[in-house]
This record gives C-alpha cells, structure tokens and sequence, in this order.
C-alpha cells in the first residue's frame, strides 16, 4: 500500500484553518502544506515579526489559498481570549483548529497566570483557545481539532493534586510528560463530549515522532550532536501526521496518528498507540473539570450536554 503523504490531502479550496505555533518548525510545515491545498490558513505567532517572515515565505510558494498572522500567546490567557474573540470577529467558518505550539523540558517558569510554564502553553492554553473557539467549530460541517502530543505521553503522569509544581521539585522532563499525556486525554474527553452532544466535530490527536524541529533545543549537546543526526527526521516528515490527523477523511474522532518505525519515532504514518494512562476515563474527566476551573472556559454548549449539529 502507497504510504499517506501530503500529496493524499483533499482540496481544502474554500475552508479555514488555524495553526498555534505556525512560524516554523511542524507548525510552519504545516502551514504551508493546508495553504498549499487551498485552505485559508491563519498562523497564529507568538511573535508577530517571526509570523510575518514565515508567512512570506508560505506566499513565495505561490499556494493555491492564502495565509494571514495573528497574534497568540498561549502562556497568557489574555492571549488566547483576544485571539478567538478577533478570529470569530473576521472569520465566520473554522474548518481545522491545530493545537500544535509547545514548549519542551524549559528551565523552570510561570505563565502570566502562574501556571507551571509547560502545563500552562502546551495543555492549558489549547484547551482555553479550543474552549473559546468552539462556537465558530460547531458551525462549521464536518470541521475538526488537531491536538499535537508526543512520545512523551508514554512518561507521562497528571498529579491532580500538584499540577503546577508547587509541592513537588521540578523535573522539566516529567513536567513534559505531564503536559503531552493531557494533550492526548484532552482529545479524548473532547472526542466523547462532542459524540453525546451529536456534533459533527471530530477531535484527533498526533505526534510527529523524532522530528528536528526547534522543540528540543534546550535538550543541549547529546540532542543536537547525536540523537538528532541519528532518529531525528526533516520537519515535513514529522508534519505528516499532524497531516493526516488533521485531513484525512477517514481520520476518526480520538484516533491517534504517527510516525510507524522505531517505537514511532520515524517511518510512514500509521495509526499510533496510546498511552495505557491516556485511556483512564475517569482521570480524563477530572482533568477536563480542573481545566475548567483554572481557565474559567466551561466549553458551553457542550458541558450543558446540549444537542449540537452544523
């Protein structure tokens, strides 16, 4: 069987996209390749000169749909509710939301919330934007959510009690785990709300295996001089399961995508594992209600278990 590449896109001429991170790295290639396909594509920056300088360069391709950059901080729930208040302000569709931005094993810091950094970007801040873009998601036929994770979920362990490290000495890489392991109950959660609730929404997650992106760059030498060379893969190969997560038809609503060969760190995409502790409902479920409480998003009609159809 050919194996899936970017080349299996469908035509995306006339739908809307947003990708977190989209001034390089996978959320550059992934950018690109949606723009590429037609789709309109707005890359959300945290810095807007680097936004615009990646977005000249997606133009110069000359893609068959267009780019536009927007301003998102995800450490700043400020951020993040300005940006979906100016989205739905403009944009009156939303066929793929990508919550692909990160932050990877950082010296220890705090949100403008004081949220444990890595917690607070990667898992917090798309769980608000996705929350608070939902309204724009639910009218939208057949439109879905791209949550990006990784093999750390496999690491991974949520502390209810302690999530934002003040009781615990902080280990940048469990705290990693931590935040990977809740990108991926975050989209099952969000999978089983929006099939009771009847939405024609499909919330998928991905990971890109080992890609040589900007993510790992505060991993120092053995990263850069010798696992990189060795596992890691060009960025739009770690895009193409963000990709398919994101495009592909028969993508199912909580299926995971990924990288096939070396424990999924490099290969053709295939379906990929998740984590034993990613399927615990229970946990999901009590993740999803601490969520609610420390962004103040209630993902309303949803929590309110309405019947919701585009």
């Amino acid at each position: 069987m050919e194996h899936w590449t970017e080349r299996q896109i469908p035509d995306l001429v006339g739908r809307t996209a947003v990708v977190t991170g989209a001034n390089s790295g996978l959320g550059f290639e992934v950018a690109r390749e949606l723009s590429a396909h037609g789709a309109h594509v707005v890359m959300a920056c945290r810095s807007q000169e680097r936004g615009a300088s990646a977005a000249e360069k997606v133009e110069a391709a000359g893609p068959r749909g267009s780019v536009e950059v927007a301003a998102l901080d995800l450490a700043d729930l400020d951020s993040v509710a300005a940006f979906a208040a100016g989205f739905q302000a403009h944009h009156g569709r939303l066929d793929v939301l990508v919550n692909n931005a990160g932050i990877m094993t950082p010296p220890f810091s705090r949100t403008k919330q004081g949220f444990e950094m890595q917690f607070g970007v990667n898992h917090l801040g798309h769980f608000a934007l996705t929350g608070q873009l939902l309204p724009t998601l639910l009218a939208t036929p057949d439109s879905r959510v791209t949550t990006v994770t990784s093999t750390g979920q496999h690491i991974g362990r949520i502390e209810l009690d302690d999530l934002n490290w003040e009781r615990r000495k902080y280990r940048p890489l469990a705290a990693y785990g931590q935040s990977k392991l809740a990108n991926v109950l975050f989209t099952l959660e969000l999978q089983n709300l929006l099939a009771a609730a009847g939405a024609h929404v499909r919330a998928t997650t991905a990971h890109p295996g080992w890609s040589k992106s900007n993510l790992s760059r505060t991993q120092g030498w053995l990263m850069d001089k010798v696992l990189d060379p060795y596992l890691g893969t060009p960025t739009l190969h770690g895009a193409r399961p963000i990709l398919r997560a994101a495009t592909d038809p028969y993508a199912a609503g909580g299926s995971l995508w990924s990288p096939t060969y070396m424990y999924e760190h490099r290969g053709p995409v295939s379906a990929g594992r998740i984590a034993k502790r990613a399927q615990d409902a229970d946990l999901a479920r009590r993740l999803w209600e601490v969520s609610v409480g420390l962004t103040n998003v209630d993902y309303a009609p949803l929590a309110q278990g309405e019947r919701v159809r585009a």
